[in-house]
């Protein structure tokens, strides 16, 4: 029985053809006649599209094949371990609106289709390529989702890795962790051992959002006990931010369109919750009512336009407003008010990702049970729902009120 591989035939590819063929040619593979099919899973749908080749382990993955365009779950090539890198099992990945910017078009780093999402992972490590030497196959493994080279002027001399200029992150440069395995370069400098105590689905979101609202709110906003925080937008890193802020000691308060996302905010201790679906006027004066005059740090977690001016907005003289979610598509650019900015000097700071040195201090936090990024868990999904959920993660229409992530990668 020949092993197979799972495309569409290659005539309905477009821009996708020479891309997979090129990838089978290079692999050596034979392809030969298609296949489809189809079927469900509980509440999964699924559709196959296969072409037989010789010689190759296959898995199965998210694949897009134009931006916006169906996301459905193939059998593809699995990967082999680059030098310095690993494959990984993937255990558990959440659904990240970073991942939908992605499929929408929005991020340059993804270059050639088709393309397989996700970037916020956690698994086992199935084989080791040559150069790797800090890790074994069966080891648990989780990373942030920026892979730094630590050999470029951001990462040795100003020691920014999250701007490293030769990054490579899956989900973007790489194909992603929306797979049963995902290749991961440059596994010495960015992996990190995963403690048997804390589970895969809770590990997940300590590659992305968990981490990343980490170094928004400990790294980039200084935030302390007896801070006053604004979090505007509880999305995934929102929330975390506010379980992060409320784990410092800081006050915390708010605000988001989305009624099952602020009453998610309530549940993970926010001292104050505020609709932000507010007129601008009326938000920036529950803001400042809420905030006792102003806020000493604001985390801009939405995306939005008038989020990013809002968060302004919210701070006392002297504050800081932290840039963390990704103003793109419509609501790129947004009027910064930068004579406030300079009347009020306050600090406005960008806010990329997580560096590995951030996930020891995060992990430590949840083995002492001061985080529990497991809370931010509602729900547990297959892969063809979280094509389908990935798909409709519109920042206006829909909100999960916490984090999907993906367990079953069978279906």
């Amino acid at each position: 029985m020949m092993p197979w591989v799972v495309a569409r035939p290659l005539s309905q590819h477009g821009l996708a053809a020479s891309r997979l063929g090129n990838h089978l040619a290079n692999a050596g593979a034979a392809a030969a006649a298609a296949a489809v099919t189809t079927g469900t899973h509980g509440s999964c749908q699924f559709i196959s599209m296969r072409i037989r080749h010789r010689g190759f382990a296959t898995m199965k993955a998210a694949l897009y094949h134009q931006f916006r365009g169906p996301i459905a779950v193939e059998e593809v090539i699995k990967p082999k371990a680059p030098p310095g890198g690993v494959v990984v099992e993937v255990r558990a990945n959440g659904v990240c609106r970073s991942d939908w910017h992605g499929w929408c078009g929005h991020d340059g780093d993804i270059q050639s289709l088709p393309h397989v999402p996700g970037h916020e992972l956690a698994g086992v490590i199935t084989e080791i390529g040559p150069g790797v030497h800090k890790f074994s196959v069966g080891d648990r493994v989780v990373s942030p989702f920026i892979l730094s080279c630590g050999t470029c002027a951001e990462c040795s001399v100003l020691h920014q890795p999250t701007v490293c200029s030769k990054q490579q992150q899956p989900g973007f440069h790489l194909w992603g962790s929306f797979a049963e395995f995902v290749a991961l370069p440059r596994a010495d400098l960015n992996l990190m051992h995963l403690p048997a105590d804390v589970d895969f689905e809770s590990a997940a979101s300590l590659g992305c959002r968990f981490t990343t609202a980490f170094r928004a709110v400990v790294t980039r906003g200084n935030v302390k006990k007896g801070s006053t925080v604004a979090v505007l937008g509880c999305g995934g890193v929102g929330l975390s931010a506010i379980a992060i802020a409320k784990a410092l000691g800081a006050r915390v308060v708010a605000a988001d369109v989305n009624l099952k996302a602020r009453d998610a905010a309530t549940a993970l201790g926010a001292d104050v919750v505020l609709d932000a679906g507010l007129d601008d006027a009326d938000l920036r004066e529950a803001l400042r009512e809420s905030t006792k005059g102003g806020a000493d740090v604001s985390v801009e977690a939405a995306g939005a336009a008038s989020s990013v001016v809002n968060s302004v907005y919210a701070l006392r003289r002297g504050g800081r407003m932290v840039q963390v979610a990704l103003p793109l598509g419509r609501h790129a650019g947004p009027p910064v008010p930068m004579a406030l900015a300079a009347a009020w000097e306050l600090e406005l700071v960008g806010s990329h990702g997580a560096e590995a040195a951030d996930l020891p201090k995060v992990l430590g936090m949840v083995r002492e049970g001061r985080l529990r990024p497991g809370d931010l868990v509602v729900e547990k999904v297959c892969l063809s729902a979280a094509c389908n959920h990935l798909m409709a993660m519109d920042a206006e229409k829909e909100s999960a009120g916490g984090m999907r992530v993906i367990n079953d990668f069978q279906h």
